[in-house]
């Protein structure tokens, strides 16, 4: 690639700090990864959806650590007239490649508008988070058929994704990577022993971690279900859920009342801001991510951040993830005596100090300055 080529700007477009959700916290330390070799500029939202469509908590000031120097808030999801001003300003930093956050398919008419009025020279890159939603609905297909074709390349992070983006665009190139970890929640590197006594657990307990917003795909319910035979088998064992369990909250509640081991199960409801992450990963023995269904999971990434092993499903790019029998273990979705079988084994096999000198590894696999290169290959391949 001759120099009239390089690479030299990017514009990313995607939430970041304070928008509150695990896809800000990768554009944001993306966005810092590539800032170390190139002129990147962050086009994050001054609207990201309309509080009727999101009821929940969209924004997060606590953990500075994300944040973006010189983010412009220029997008309103749902102003029409905004997008056309967006992707001039867009247009006005003259990058060389824009980098493009994609989940849901809500963004499709405002995304669609504003890459139709870029040059056709300018590479587009969309990474895609989800190709379609967990939650699917009506037209779904055609709106993310229609925005991604916008674009020139797709970076994906699960099998899953790759199926669903050949179904639907079958000639787009694209590359499949795991996720980078995310690292930037270790903020005091704190102790084990400080982390426990901050959140009350003893020293000879075995901590079962479930963290993150607790949705019907995330399988919290099997974790429940295979609580009985953990409690029986492994001495000690505290199960703590950590996350904003929304309106379905009593449910969850009757579950663990009907278990019989209520007991051994401590619950933190609610958002965790990031600057109060750290001591749940840095005090558990092991995180459990008993997914239904799922692309991939920035949980799984945050714990390996703590070089935490993980347990976990074998659906999407989970699997892909963890190393079954390295960095953790993956066993079948949707089935409690599997998943309370893998916990039991993980500490009667005494796992922990092993899997987290694998997790530790195999850090280079999961950086971002190895996904960094993902995007300069990338760039290479649509410029050829």
């Amino acid at each position: 690639m001759n120099d009239e080529k390089a690479l030299k700007k990017i514009a990313v477009v995607g939430p970041v700090y304070p928008y509150a959700s695990g896809i800000s916290h990768y554009t944001g330390l993306l966005i810092k990864a590539l800032r170390k070799k190139y002129e990147v500029d962050a086009f994050s939202y001054s609207l990201q959806y309309p509080k009727f469509m999101f009821k929940r908590k969209q924004k997060d000031f606590s953990n500075r650590t994300f944040e973006i120097e010189g983010a412009h808030f220029v997008i309103n999801t749902a102003n029409p007239f905004n997008w056309f001003a967006s992707a001039s300003k867009i247009k006005k930093a003259d990058p060389d490649l824009i980098i493009v956050q994609w989940w849901h398919p809500y963004f499709a008419p405002c995304y669609q508008m504003m890459l139709s009025g870029m040059k056709k020279k300018i590479p587009i890159i969309f990474v895609c988070h989800n190709v379609l939603p967990h939650e699917r609905f009506p037209m779904d297909r055609f709106l993310t058929k229609g925005t991604l074709k916008k674009g020139s390349f797709c970076i994906l992070h699960s099998k899953g994704d790759e199926k669903d983006l050949k179904e639907l665009l079958p000639s787009m190139p694209y590359k499949r990577t795991v996720l980078a970890t995310y690292n930037a929640f270790k903020l005091t590197d704190m102790s084990r022993e400080a982390a426990r006594e901050k959140l009350g657990i003893a020293e000879d307990e075995k901590l079962i971690l479930f963290f993150g917003l607790v949705r019907p795909y995330k399988g919290l319910k099997y974790l429940i279900q295979a609580s009985g035979e953990i409690v029986d088998k492994v001495p000690g064992a505290k199960i703590l859920i950590a996350g904003d369990f929304g309106s379905s909250k009593d449910e969850y509640m009757k579950m663990i009342e009907d278990s019989g081991v209520k007991e051994h199960f401590m619950i933190r409801d609610g958002y965790v801001p990031d600057t109060e992450v750290e001591p749940f990963f840095a005090a558990a023995d092991v995180n459990v991510c008993p997914y239904v269904s799922a692309t991939q999971s920035a949980i799984v990434q945050i714990a390996f951040g703590f070089e935490l092993p993980v347990i976990a499903t074998d659906v999407g790019g989970l699997p892909e993830a963890v190393t079954d029998g390295r960095t953790g273990m993956i066993v079948p979705p949707e089935d409690s005596s599997s998943l309370a079988k893998a916990v039991v084994k993980y500490f009667d096999e005494g796992k922990a100090e092993e899997f987290r000198r694998n997790v530790k590894d195999e850090a280079y696999r999961f950086s971002w300055e190895h996904l960094t290169e993902i995007f300069e290959e990338s760039y290479e391949s649509i410029r050829r």
